[in-house]
């Protein structure tokens, strides 16, 4: 399968190298000037007298998209009513992009309403994401992705359009991560692992170490063969847990959380206890802050008492 630390599921903190977490991402076609209408009337999370959040239609797509990355970084979200992971995913931006206070504009762009919008980013599935500087698109990524991940990622996108980002407070964390993007698992494990054992509550060097085992468990596996046989063989224990990471990294976390919690209701004993921890780790990779997982974890509750 492909490498798992350029996924849609996991980004560096710190200093990000956009091109490692490229999504191919075309040009749109700058439509002609539109008739000027009234903007849309931003959603909530107006702070510091700049717009943080807004609707965007074809007709305003240029003005409020295009012309505005010019001098603002925008994140384009494209989303439907009726896309599930869209609602764990859209509130979470629109929160980030409050707290911005106006670094930069998240666009929320329906899919249904907007097709032509969608067709010209090629949008395949949704969620899907764009970054928007100086009228391109220059990276992309679809499915959930945990909060802590999408946090650095947005700091890469600000950093990508010259604004000013605090940079981590941890350089711990920065080697640490180094060391996982980079492919070096083991130096990854021993730099998380000092960190740990520095602050024991540190929930990043937490996410990391689960990241890292995340990596070593589909290392060389064929995602597509891995599903085919947890759906043949839905009490096989290995083919059920292999399942559920290659879901994780596909931006699918619900479905690998709803997997897991299936199978410790038919299981029991020793296999009970080994499911429950994976799908723990599954739940430290993404974080506690996660919607997904909050609800996961009541899910997993119900299953086991």
């Amino acid at each position: 399968m492909s490498d798992p630390r350029i996924t849609s599921s996991i980004f560096t903190r710190g200093a990000v190298d956009l091109s490692t977490l490229r999504t191919p991402a075309p040009t749109p076609a700058r439509p002609a000037a539109p008739a000027q209408s009234a903007p849309t009337a931003g959603l909530p999370g107006t702070t510091g007298g700049g717009v943080a959040v807004i609707d965007v239609s074809e007709a305003t797509f240029q003005s409020e998209v295009l012309e505005r990355s010019l001098t603002t970084p925008v994140v384009v979200d494209f989303w439907a009513e009726w896309c599930e992971p869209c609602k764990q995913l859209s509130p979470v931006l629109e929160r980030l992009a409050a707290e911005g206070g106006g670094a930069w504009v998240l666009a929320r762009v329906d899919v249904d309403a907007n097709p032509r919008i969608a067709q010209m980013f090629r949008v395949q599935g949704i969620p899907m994401v764009y970054a928007v500087v100086g009228g391109q698109p220059i990276d992309a990524f679809s499915g959930v992705v945990p909060e802590a991940q999408l946090r650095q990622w947005i700091q890469a996108v600000l950093k990508a359009g010259g604004v000013t980002v605090a940079e981590p407070e941890d350089p711990r964390l920065d080697e640490a991560d180094d060391a996982l993007m980079s492919g070096d698992l083991d130096e990854a494990e021993r730099a998380y692992r000092k960190i740990l054992a520095e602050s024991p509550a540190d929930a990043a060097a937490e996410a990391g170490l689960a990241q890292v085992g995340l990596a070593r468990r589909v290392a060389g596996a064929d995602p597509g063969a891995a599903i085919a046989a947890a759906q043949a063989n839905p009490d096989d224990v290995e083919a059920q847990l292999l399942a559920a990471d290659i879901e994780v990294l596909s931006g699918q976390a619900e479905a690998a959380y709803a997997r897991l919690v299936g199978l410790v209701r038919r299981t029991a004993g020793d296999e009970r206890e080994r499911v429950r921890q994976h799908l723990v780790s599954l739940f430290t990779v993404a974080g506690p802050e996660d919607p997904a997982v909050a609800s996961a974890r009541r899910a997993l509750a119900s299953a086991l008492f």
